[in-house]
C-alpha cells in the first residue's frame, strides 16, 4: 500500500494498533462488547486462591483500582485488567466467577425485556393492584380433614373457664359434653374452686355462664363441670384413643395466655408416656399419656386434642418445662417447647361417665405398692390383705416385666398401664423368669 494508492484513504487503524475510526454522526461506532471474549479481556477476573482475607474474598470490596461498570440500577464490579488470572483447564474458581456474572447478566437483560415488552404492548399503561376491585367474600368449601375443618367443628364447643377461689385465681379450657352444659376439663383447672368459689364458663360467642364442679378425680387428673342455665349448646363428638399411631396429624385448641379459641396443629410424637398427671408427683397420679408436638401453653389445660375426622381423642394436660422439669399449661410459666402431654380420651371418657352418673369417679388398681426394679420392671414391694393382687398370687418381692403385650420397664409404667382399663378387666402380668399369672382388676371411689 503507498501513499498514492487509494484504496489507503479514510481506513482507520486496526483496533490492535490503537486508533479508530474517525466520528461519523450518520455511522457513530460501535464499542466493544465487554460479554464478548475481547471484552472479557478488558474487564478481567479476579483470581481466588482461596477464601479468607479480604483480599482473597470474591464478596468482600474490590481493590481501589477496581472498574465498574453499571447496568440500569445495579451494580457489577470488576477488577483491574492487569488482575487477571490465568485461564487454566479445569478451574473452578474461574467458573463459579463467571456464574455469578451469568446471574447478573440473566437478572439484567430479563428487566431490559420486561420493559420492552411493556413499551410496545400497550403505551406503558401500568397496572396497580390497589385499583383491582375487592373480590367477593370467600365462599369455597374447605377441605375435609384440613385444618381449618377441624377447628370450624370443634371452636363452637371449646370453652374457656375463669376460675375464682381460695388459693387464686386462674383460668384454663374445657369442652362440652352435652347441650346442656356439661363440660369435660382437668382436675387441676377447677381444683382451687372445689371447696367454694367461683366458676365462668366462657363460649365461643362470647356469651358467659356461671359453672358448678359436678365431681373430680384428682388421680387421673379429670373433672366434669355443669354450666347453669344454658342449653342448645354443641357438644363434641368424642374418638378413641386405643389405636393411634404415632406421627398421626392432630389439633389442639384451647386458652393459652388467655387467648380464647387459639388453635394449633402437630403430630402424636409418641404413646404411652408415663407422666404424672396434675403436678403431684405422687405415683398414684401417673397417666398413661399421649405426646404430641402440637403448641401447647398455659391455658391450654383441659383443651381437647382432635384427629383430622375432628373427635376428641385426648385432654391437653401437661407441658414438658426444661427449666422447670415439667410443667401444666394452665399453671405452669414455662412455655411450650414441642412436647406435650394429653390424657387418653377412653380414659377420661370412663371417669366422666361416672362422674356424671355416681357424682364420683371408680380408681382401676391392684392393691399392691412398687417400687422400679435395678434390672428393669416393676418390683412388688408389698401385698394388702385380700386385694386383687393377693388373690391372684403376686408376693412381695415380685418383679412385673409385662402386662399383656406391654412391655413394663419401671413402676409408673406399670401404674399407667393398669390405668388405661376399665375395673373388672382381667389382665396377664408376666414376671422376671417368664413366669405368668392373670389378675381381675379392681375398683376403689376415689374420694
Amino acid at each position: 500500500m503507498t501513499e498514492n494508492d487509494p484504496s489507503a484513504q479514510d481506513k482507520p487503524s486496526a483496533p490492535e494498533q490503537g486508533g479508530w475510526p474517525a466520528p461519523d454522526e450518520n455511522n457513530p461506532p460501535t464499542p466493544p462488547n465487554p460479554w464478548s471474549a475481547q471484552g472479557q479481556a478488558h474487564a478481567g477476573y479476579p483470581q481466588y486462591p482461596q477464601f479468607g482475607g479480604a483480599g482473597n474474598n470474591p464478596f468482600a470490596s474490590p481493590a481501589p483500582d477496581a472498574r465498574a461498570a453499571s447496568f440500569g440500577t445495579a451494580t457489577a464490579t470488576y477488577p483491574a485488567p492487569h488482575d487477571q488470572p490465568e485461564r487454566r483447564k479445569g478451574s473452578t474458581r474461574l467458573i463459579v466467577g463467571v456464574a455469578v456474572l451469568a446471574l447478573l447478566v440473566g437478572g439484567g437483560a430479563g428487566t431490559v425485556g420486561g420493559y420492552l415488552a411493556a413499551g410496545s404492548a400497550g403505551g406503558g399503561t401500568s397496572v396497580n393492584a390497589l385499583d383491582q376491585p375487592q373480590p367477593a367474600k370467600q365462599t369455597g368449601n374447605v377441605p375435609d380433614g384440613s385444618v381449618e375443618a377441624v377447628a370450624q367443628k370443634l371452636l363452637p364447643s371449646v370453652v374457656q373457664l375463669q376460675v375464682q377461689g381460695r388459693g387464686g385465681s386462674g383460668e384454663g379450657s374445657g369442652f362440652v359434653l352435652s347441650n346442656d352444659g356439661y363440660i369435660l376439663t382437668n382436675n387441676h383447672v377447677v381444683e382451687s374452686a372445689a371447696g367454694g368459689g367461683d366458676i365462668t364458663a366462657v363460649f365461643q360467642d362470647g356469651k358467659e355462664a356461671s359453672a358448678e364442679v359436678v365431681g373430680r378425680d384428682p388421680t387421673t387428673d379429670i373433672a366434669v363441670v355443669k354450666a347453669q342455665n344454658v342449653s342448645g349448646l354443641t357438644p363434641v363428638e368424642l374418638g378413641r384413643s386405643d389405636d393411634l399411631n404415632v406421627g398421626e396429624s392432630v389439633v389442639a385448641i384451647g386458652s393459652p395466655f388467655e387467648l380464647a379459641g387459639t388453635v394449633t396443629s402437630g403430630i402424636i410424637s409418641s404413646l404411652h408416656r408415663p407422666v404424672t398427671a396434675g403436678g403431684q408427683g405422687d405415683q398414684t397420679t401417673v397417666m398413661d399419656a399421649i405426646q404430641t408436638d402440637a403448641a401447647i401453653n398455659p391455658g391450654n389445660s383441659g383443651g381437647p386434642l382432635v384427629n383430622m375426622s375432628g373427635q376428641v381423642i385426648g385432654i391437653n394436660s401437661a407441658i414438658y418445662s426444661p427449666q422447670g422439669g415439667g410443667g401444666l399449661p394452665g399453671q405452669s410459666s414455662g412455655g411450650n417447647v414441642g412436647i406435650g402431654f394429653a390424657i387418653p380420651i377412653d380414659q377420661a371418657r370412663r371417669t366422666a361417665d361416672q362422674i356424671i352418673e355416681n357424682g364420683y369417679a371408680t380408681q382401676t388398681y391392684i392393691g399392691a405398692s412398687v417400687t422400679n426394679a435395678g434390672s428393669g420392671g416393676a418390683l412388688i414391694r408389698g401385698v394388702e390383705p385380700g386385694s386383687p393382687a393377693e388373690k391372684a398370687g403376686l408376693k412381695q418381692g415380685d418383679i412385673i416385666t409385662k402386662m399383656g403385650d406391654r412391655a413394663i420397664d419401671d413402676a409408673n409404667e406399670l401404674v399407667a398401664a393398669v390405668r388405661t382399663r376399665a375395673p373388672g378387666e382381667e389382665v396377664t402380668f408376666t414376671l422376671q423368669g417368664n413366669r405368668t399369672l392373670d389378675i381381675t382388676l379392681g375398683g376403689q371411689r376415689v374420694n
